[in-house]
């Protein structure tokens, strides 16, 4: 079960640096709740948010993801919590290359038989 979601949530990530809006929501719920850096500390609700960052070239810039010290913990057989600290390496438009650090706290739940990511809470390490 660890694995598994493991490899949904690097899924998940890799579809956020691909800019692949169908992966991402074929991931998540659509009642998807997160507290991150871009919503100023308020709970946003639904993925018109996240949306806004596909269709408007953020996300889907060339870059690596990479989750360090991952763990999972299950929350019962139908819901898990997934904890990690998220590298994102990227290169600049001065040809210089940077890595992001975050750490992320991601609730997975199993919706109709299949899991599906319901709420993030992300934060700048």
């Amino acid at each position: 079960m660890t694995e598994d979601l493991l490899a949904l949530n690097q899924r998940l990530l890799d579809a956020i640096s691909a800019g692949a809006w169908d992966s991402y929501t074929e991931l998540c719920d659509p009642a998807l709740t997160c507290f991150e850096p871009e919503t100023e500390g308020h709970l946003v609700e639904g993925m018109a948010f996240h949306k806004y960052y596909f269709d408007n070239g953020t996300a889907g810039a060339p870059r690596q993801e990479t989750m360090v010290e991952p763990r999972v913990t299950m929350l019962g057989d139908d819901a898990a919590c997934l904890t990690c600290v998220r590298l994102v390496q990227k290169k600049g438009a001065d040809g210089q290359f940077a890595t992001d650090r975050f750490s992320e706290t991601r609730i997975w739940k199993k919706i109709g038989g299949s899991w599906k990511h319901v709420h993030f809470h992300r934060s700048c390490a």
